[in-house]
């Protein structure tokens, strides 16, 4: 079957289009339906402005009376006649306005649905550069894109999903800078989601992008506008979703996750000693609790003996092995690390001092955990933290646990074999037709010159 028509030739064929849409939308308090004449406007109140409603709709049929001639003032305006269209144009915050002896229905753009003001972003904030984020509302969303990229080879491609409740979706490229083959990819990956509804981006980020059951994510998210236009000039796509204040960007590398928005607003050398601290404290974030726990366990020969007397005091209280402490500290640290997300920011603030203050104190006055052990367990929070993405960071923190369980087992050895195993993972997985450890493996030295070094803009 094809899409219901509307058919408004008669006084019956308007009553029965009424008929036809209490029916459909049930019990709705907020659904208007306005009669002026032989004309009917529907809405749903929440979703208007009431006082461009009056103004210009409700007061220009007032004044006229030839089907024909009836016009609203409302600049964005579209006519229809399938039955679908409009029912979603009025969940959408238009109005239809149907007159008697007029083929297509009226809808008119007079949304003024309830949003949030553009404020500054809370997962990707920076020192340098725009404090202006994305909110829930697509159009403020493109809005904010098309003012930082202000060029006519920005394109937008649309879709409706949702079997159940219909989801506004675009897709954003640079016409002639992004590849015509990356932009069908991610579009025929959009056109094939089936879900009843999209209440975030994240339920479409499991449905486009690669190795969906990956801990490491192969797409980037983001609440940032700029960060959007930056992926777009280098050649990427974005997905923006309505009802979502983060955007979808690919392809996405496993290197791409260690970069920061802000090294860009940075002199070239500050920017590269911070890419330079910065991958120094991730690898220590990732090896440093089964290092320890490795040599403490299984080569004790390679700690200088003062050292080795010292930790060996230190750990004389306890009365569990190196691994179990650290899986111990490691548990509690994940603990503080999700009740301070959950908590309301004052909250949170004390919970995160006083969390760590007392519960270090007490589990060395307890001897439950020895002191190098607390040392270790802090540098490595202190590091994941200064991860740049943050969706990657669940990712080291995984492969942290499995590497620290593998050093406990087997030492030195158990680390080289994880770190070996997951090399030949990483390098098996690619985004959107990029592999994922380019411009490594692939070695490309084109895309060397921005990796570590941030190199200065105009240098080729």
């Amino acid at each position: 079957m094809g899409p219901k028509s509307i058919r408004l030739s008669t006084l019956n064929d308007l009553e029965q289009f009424t008929e036809d849409l209490k029916r459909t939308f049930g019990s709705m308090p907020d659904l208007v339906f306005r009669s002026i004449g032989s004309s009917l406007i529907v809405y749903i109140s929440g979703l208007v402005d009431q006082q461009r409603i009056e103004r210009e709709i409700i007061d220009p049929l007032s004044t006229q009376q030839e089907a024909e001639g009836v016009t609203v003032k409302t600049p964005s305006v579209e006519q229809t006649t399938d039955y679908q269209k409009t029912v979603q144009a009025v969940l959408s915050g238009m109005a239809a306005v149907a007159v008697c002896g007029r083929e297509q229905v009226i809808l008119a753009n007079v949304a003024a649905a309830p949003h949030r003001s553009v404020t500054k972003p809370e997962t990707e904030t920076v020192v340098h550069g725009p404090r202006e984020g994305f909110v829930e509302h697509i159009d403020i969303n493109i809005a904010l894109i098309r003012r930082i990229l202000k060029s006519e080879k920005l394109r937008m491609k649309k879709w409706n999903i949702g079997s159940v409740a219909q989801t506004e979706v675009r897709l954003a490229y640079l016409d002639g800078v992004a590849p015509n083959e990356l932009v069908s990819e991610i579009s025929n990956r959009i056109s094939s989601v089936r879900l009843e509804g999209i209440l975030d981006s994240n339920y479409l980020t499991e449905n486009i992008k690669d190795r969906p059951l990956s801990i490491f994510p192969t797409l980037q998210t983001t609440e940032r506008p700029d960060v959007v236009a930056d992926a777009l000039l280098k050649g990427k796509v974005a997905v923006i979703v309505n009802n979502s204040p983060f955007a979808l960007i690919l392809p996405f590398t496993f290197w791409n996750a260690f970069q920061s928005i802000e090294d860009y607003y940075l002199l070239y050398s500050s920017a590269t000693f911070l890419r330079v601290i910065r991958a120094f404290f991730i690898i220590s974030a990732l090896f440093l609790p089964s290092l320890y726990v490795a040599i403490t366990t299984f080569h004790v020969e390679m700690i200088p003996t003062e050292l080795l007397l010292s930790i060996a005091v230190s750990r004389e209280p306890s009365p569990f092995p190196a691994l179990v402490e650290a899986l111990i500290m490691e548990s509690v640290f994940e603990a503080l690390r999700e009740a301070i997300v959950r908590l309301p920011t004052m909250l949170g603030q004390a919970v995160s001092v006083l969390g760590a203050l007392v519960i270090g104190q007490a589990v060395v006055q307890a001897g439950i955990v020895s002191i190098p052990m607390i040392i270790v367990v802090s540098i490595t929070g202190i590091a994941s933290l200064m991860i740049p993405r943050y969706e990657m960071t669940f990712a080291v923190r995984i492969l942290r646990i499995l590497l620290l369980l593998l050093a406990g087992t087997f030492g030195l050895f158990g680390i080289a074999l994880g770190l070996y195993f997951t090399q030949i993972y990483l390098t098996g997985i690619s985004s959107a037709g990029m592999p994922y450890l380019s411009p490594i493996a692939p070695l490309l030295r084109s895309g060397l010159k921005d990796f570590l070094i941030r190199k200065p803009f105009g240098r080729k």
